[in-house]
């Protein structure tokens, strides 16, 4: 029984040696099959490096002012709260560093940043114009009659698009959504914020991500600091109106010492009027004191909400630029090729083994 074991397992060994030698054979009968895919895909390679345009990425930077009110503003904030006076606070807590970097890639921001003007060439157009440009677009569209005589323009109000410039607009974000624009936080202990915009033109990649960081920047400041906006524009109106009051007042005062002017002494009643205005004098004094009061601690609240983004670093000309390599393309295209080739005739000879 042991000498059978023995003879089995050198038939085995022997089999498998052969095997390996047979296989090793035939792929180096194979060779030159293999050697011209990987001279093909080479060439593929390298046409692909000539043809690949290169990529620019312009980076942003910013980072998120401290909410915190303390010292001096907060007892000011205190002290309007004593007159039953909301001046705004931290009207931005939906405003997280996470939610922050959803709005970057929300649709809205990306297509009012799209509609940015920029001077290309010394025109002024919108930064979706120089898109449809960079990407040739137009070439394709003078055929037809639907979308020839659109046009992109600087601030033009969203409101009135048409559907086909909706379409176009949505396309546009879906392209950059998805991975030309990308909004990170790198470290959750840090709260500094990175944007990063990439695209073939250099200059569009620089424009639509300083114009995005105005854009939202512009909307993070006017929702954070609604509230104390709202209370301010109250409080102007009110100081505006009661002024308005205390001056006539103030005339009405002086008609009515004129219509006294050597008044026999005997006669009080005709000083009434004039004692009137006075008391609305000494009463819109004091009102219009408090609401100056009041004014100038809600102007405190509104600078306290601006700048709430404060910028680091912003992109500067030349931007970093990814290249498909002339080397790379040689390589990576043949080592694919070859490999791809390498693989169908393992697969053929093991097909043809099994039937």
């Amino acid at each position: 029984m042991e000498n059978k074991d023995a003879i089995n397992d050198e038939i085995s060994l022997r089999d498998m040696i052969l095997k390996i030698k047979d296989w090793y054979n035939y792929i180096r009968s194979k060779w030159i099959i293999i050697f011209l895919a990987g001279l093909i895909g080479s060439a593929l390679g390298l046409s692909y490096s000539f043809i690949k345009k290169p990529i620019y990425t312009a980076t942003v930077s910013f980072a998120l002012e401290d909410e915190k009110a303390g010292g001096g503003l907060g007892g000011a904030l205190g002290l309007a709260s004593s007159f039953g006076l909301d001046v705004g606070g931290s009207g931005g807590g939906m405003f997280t560093s996470s939610n922050l970097t959803e709005l970057f890639k929300s649709r809205t921001m990306v297509e009012a940043s799209l509609l940015s003007p920029v001077v290309v060439d010394g025109k002024t157009i919108s930064l979706a114009e120089m898109y449809i440009q960079n990407n040739k677009w137009r070439d394709s569209w003078n055929d037809n009659p639907k979308y020839k005589n659109i046009k992109f323009l600087p601030e033009q109000d969203r409101k009135n698009f048409t559907r086909a410039q909706d379409s176009i607009l949505g396309t546009i974000y879906n392209s950059l959504s998805k991975g030309a624009l990308n909004v990170a936080q790198k470290d959750k202990k840090v709260s500094i914020i990175t944007i990063d915009v990439s695209s073939t033109n250099e200059l569009f990649s620089k424009f639509f991500c300083e114009a995005l960081t105005k854009q939202v920047g512009k909307f993070y400041i006017e929702t954070k600091s609604k509230k104390a906006r709202i209370n301010m524009s109250i409080l102007e109106r009110q100081v505006d109106s009661i002024r308005g009051e205390l001056n006539g007042a103030i005339t009405g005062v002086a008609v009515a010492n004129d219509n006294t002017f050597n008044l026999n002494p005997a006669l009080n009643v005709r000083r009434a009027p004039s004692a009137r205005r006075q008391v609305d004098v000494q009463a819109n004094t004091a009102i219009l004191t408090e609401l100056v009061k009041q004014s100038e601690l809600a102007k405190v609240a509104l600078r306290k909400e601006t700048p709430l983004i404060q910028v680091i670093d912003k992109p500067i000309l030349p931007l970093a630029k990814e290249k498909f390599g002339k080397l790379k393309g040689l390589v990576v295209g043949g080592f694919l090729f070859g490999f791809f080739a390498f693989l169908y005739l393992i697969v053929k000879k093991v097909i043809k083994e099994l039937i």
